[in-house]
């Protein structure tokens, strides 16, 4: 399994996101821009995608959280609902772990809160389409966060990204080129 370089994808970035020249960081700025409208866009929710479109195969990426107080970070399909009510949920296409007021949930319906070892300051996001597989793993202390029960994906899969607030922090992407997992074992939920 190889890790993918993951670039963000500006066309459907909320207007209160900022992303950096090389297209890796996320940040929130209080100054929201004046961006054309679009159907691609979310409007309500302060979400970007990744460049990635993801419709085969097993991969993963990486994500610096650092001291983050809240983000959401998972995949979710390409043609999800992007204006108005949005809620986030296996159902509707999002399969998202979030941090939030300092505690950690999966992104199901209803919630699951998760117990966390030691805080993670880089989450691996591991997804096997064929499979229906979507995890999360601790990077700093290689634990398993959480695995979604299996899917049957349709269509395109992309990777999700969400601050919160002006005092969210930012989401950086690790590179990925290069780098490979062997062994790795996926812990199932029955």
């Amino acid at each position: 399994m190889k890790a993918v370089t993951v670039t963000l994808d500006a066309a459907t970035a909320h207007p209160a996101l900022l992303l950096s020249e090389n297209g890796r960081r996320v940040t929130w700025q209080e100054r929201r821009k004046d961006l054309p409208s679009s159907t691609q866009r979310f409007d309500s929710l302060p979400c970007v995608l990744g460049q990635l479109h993801i419709s085969s195969g097993r991969c993963y990426w990486e994500v610096e959280v650092g001291n983050m107080h809240s983000w959401d970070l998972g995949v979710c399909r390409d043609n999800v609902t992007r204006k108005g009510r949005v809620t986030m949920s296996p159902q509707n296409g999002f399969w998202v772990i979030r941090l939030y007021s300092g505690e950690y949930w999966a992104v199901t319906s209803p919630a699951t809160p998760l117990t966390i070892g030691e805080k993670p300051l880089k989450v691996r996001i591991f997804l096997d389409y064929e499979d229906g597989v979507v995890s999360f793993f601790n990077v700093t202390d290689g634990s398993h966060i959480f695995s979604f029960p299996k899917n049957t994906f349709h269509g395109v899969l992309r990777p999700l990204f969400r601050l919160w607030s002006s005092d969210s922090g930012s989401l950086s992407i690790c590179p990925g080129e290069g780098k490979e997992l062997t062994d790795v074992v996926i812990p199932m939920l029955h």
